[in-house]
């Protein structure tokens, strides 16, 4: 058995990274990162996971909404993507409890602490959705929030892009790729990192962040091992 660098993670998907071609999940990669998931929990790693919902629905996709309702679908939009990961983790083997910010049983159960670290602790994967449960806080921010309550070790950030960058690199050809940051530096220069209500609470509670492609799902357990791959994000 290789030795693991965090024994508990909360683990952040990008909604978009895992979005078909013509569905909402490309379920085939849906099911590669289930798959090592179970090699991680099969390693001892305590594995709790949170998804975005941006490839169902992001943000106010009218300039009209009312910025609340919006959130509200957003968080529905999490619901659905958690539900489908642990379906894709039970057919793997692997027993997956969603926990739910807002109360929507049977679908979720209502998310405690408590609860929550009591599966862990079991070998279960927790999937927390519905965010914080309040609008105007994005999926980065209850991720960062969950992490803190459950006392992970790190949180693993798997996004569409393989970490930071100085710029844009679909924008900008010169852009270089940061190996570390501090999250001082993240706010000082604006950088949509994360939103900043995320950067300041993952600063305050002194938070450890790795952000990496989800390119390749097995990034994510070398990233569990301590390979160093994409940006590290941390306190100064």
């Amino acid at each position: 058995m290789s030795t693991v660098a965090y024994k508990r993670i909360l683990l952040k998907l990008s909604g978009e990274a895992m979005q078909g071609e013509d569905n909402i999940l490309d379920f085939d990669f849906v099911t590669r990162v289930a798959e090592t998931i179970k090699k991680a929990v099969a390693e001892g790693v305590e594995v709790s996971v949170v998804i975005g919902g941006g490839n169902i629905w992001r943000g106010r996709q009218s300039g009209k909404m009312d910025r609340t309702r919006a959130d509200h679908m957003g968080m529905i939009a999490t619901a659905i993507n958690s539900i489908a990961l642990q379906d894709t983790l039970i057919s793997c083997g692997v027993d997956a409890k969603v926990l739910s910010a807002l109360k929507i049983e049977p679908f979720a159960e209502y998310y405690s602490k408590d609860l929550a670290v009591k599966y862990l602790s079991e070998g279960k994967v927790v999937i927390f959705c519905c965010g914080t449960g309040s609008p105007y806080f994005s999926t980065d921010t209850g991720a960062v929030l969950r992490a803190a309550q459950i006392e992970a070790d790190a949180l693993l950030f798997a996004k569409n892009i393989d970490g930071v960058y100085t710029a844009d690199p679909r924008i900008d050809p010169t852009a270089t790729k940061i190996d570390a940051i501090t999250y001082e530096e993240i706010l000082e220069k604006h950088l949509t990192v994360i939103d900043t209500a995320a950067t300041a609470f993952a600063l305050e509670n002194n938070l450890k962040i790795c952000l990496f492609g989800l390119d390749d799902p097995d990034n994510i357990l070398r990233v569990i091992h301590g390979e160093k791959l994409g940006t590290l994000l941390t306190k100064k």
